[in-house]
């Protein structure tokens, strides 16, 4: 791919992010991105025969923004490390996450119809209970946490923890939901992770 089609393909994932934040997935067209970016329907419909194809390769691009920064901050010590990706899955009610996540939500809802969608799904959350497994075996092999942890179980019960908050704020519009849950998940079974002093 070349740099003009590189840069293209960026501009039109991050106008289906702004689309998709104004709009939802419901009511999402095609012409609501092409007016995001700037540029005719037509030139979409050059790269993407229908929305599915557009919004699976939307996916796509998220799964490779979040490769990109998911090492960003691997000096760090892993108890900080795991503090700080847990603190991803807060955000406040002016946030713009809040609208893309209500989206994400209905998107997810397609999946079990949506083979594409389930594909991208499924590998985004294994992408992210990998992150986490991996930062948890960091943490045990650098004495941080506890030799006994597990980091198979602690990844589930981290990332559904705080999807499930995420979630829970964004629909039912509990405002500081998700950072309360993030407290008590930090001081009720992650401060137990880390060996004491």
């Amino acid at each position: 791919m070349s740099d003009g089609s590189a840069d293209t393909r960026t501009e039109i994932m991050e106008a289906t992010y702004r689309a998709l934040c104004e709009q939802g997935y419901a009511d999402l067209t095609m012409q609501d991105i092409a007016d995001e970016v700037g540029k005719s329907k037509s030139l979409l419909h050059y790269h993407f025969d229908t929305k599915e194809d557009l919004l699976v390769a939307f996916i796509g691009f998220l799964i490779e923004e979040f490769e990109e920064k998911r090492g960003e901050n691997a000096a760090e010590p892993a108890d900080v490390r795991l503090r700080e990706f847990v603190d991803w899955f807060v955000f406040s009610p002016e946030d713009d996450r809040a609208a893309f996540h209500i989206a994400l939500l209905e998107l997810r809802s397609q999946a079990p119809f949506t083979e594409a969608y389930r594909e991208q799904l499924v590998r985004s959350d294994e992408l992210v209970r990998e992150t986490i497994v991996g930062i948890v075996e960091d943490g045990i092999e650098s004495g941080v946490f506890r030799a006994d942890a597990d980091p198979d179980a602690i990844s589930r019960l981290v990332f559904a923890t705080m999807d499930g908050a995420r979630i829970r704020q964004a629909t039912l519009a509990e405002d500081g939901y998700a950072a309360a849950v993030r407290d008590a998940l930090y001081d009720h079974v992650l401060s137990d992770l880390v060996v004491s002093e």
